[in-house]
């Protein structure tokens, strides 16, 4: 008499990846199986477990409170930008009633110093220095040959279009800032004009944050071109 080998049926587990595509594809399966919600228990970060429900509310409340932190930073970016733009507009006004050149840079240095509050500033004008001997800004106002040596710490800059921000080199500290180098923690180069035409308005900061590669340089750009235009009705 013969026997017949008894097969063994394994049920094959479900897969996590099997679960999903069945709830993906029936997203009404726990409004068919309400109470099953509340019975469903997840871990929690306090190392007890709560409900799905409660799970999911928590999940809410910690998006809401991202979205609210988002809000509040770009009020803050606005509110920033409005002071700037504010800032701006009243430097354009200071400089279209300036009558000559000398009204103009003091103007700006002014400012520099009290309206944007920079630690330092220093506006480098090219030309012959000789031709602006009349001019006595202190140390804000430079003038040198663009083929000057001096300049070689900033060709890469010199020959670009845009504003750079972040921390600068030693020799472009101590050109632009002499025995207040060390106290500079990070500086703004804004061109005056495209391709840094008429010299270059640099603005330091003793915070090392204070400008950096991320910024944007959208007022930077305006402040250069601003300041460009001032320069060249004299």
């Amino acid at each position: 008499m013969s026997t017949q080998p008894e097969v063994d049926f394994v049920e094959d587990e479900l897969s996590e990846h099997t679960v999903r595509d069945y709830l993906s594809a029936h997203p009404d399966f726990f409004e068919r199986h309400a109470t099953l919600l509340d019975s469903l228990q997840l871990p929690h970060a306090s190392g007890g477990a709560v409900s799905l429900v409660e799970r999911q509310i928590s999940v809410l409340r910690q998006k809401e409170l991202k979205l609210e932190k988002q809000l509040k930073d770009l009020i803050e970016v606005a509110r920033a930008n409005d002071v700037l733009s504010a800032k701006i507009h009243e430097l354009a006004l200071q400089l279209l009633a300036a009558s000559d050149l000398a009204t103009t840079i003091m103007a700006l240095e002014e400012a520099m110093r009290s309206g944007f509050g920079a630690d330092q500033a220093v506006l480098v004008v090219f030309g012959d220095p000789d031709g602006f001997a009349d001019i006595d800004a202190g140390r804000f106002f430079r003038v040198i040959e663009k083929n000057s040596d001096a300049l070689s710490p900033f060709k890469t800059f010199l020959g670009g279009s845009s504003a750079r921000c972040g921390q600068i080199r030693d020799a472009q500290r101590e050109f632009l800032f002499h025995d207040d180098a060390a106290e500079i923690g990070s500086a703004a180069l804004v061109p005056l004009s495209s391709g840094t035409e008429i010299g270059f308005l640099a603005i330091g900061s003793a915070d090392a944050g204070r400008f950096h590669p991320g910024m944007s340089i959208d007022f930077l750009t305006r402040l250069g071109d601003l300041v460009a235009g001032a320069l060249k009705r004299f």
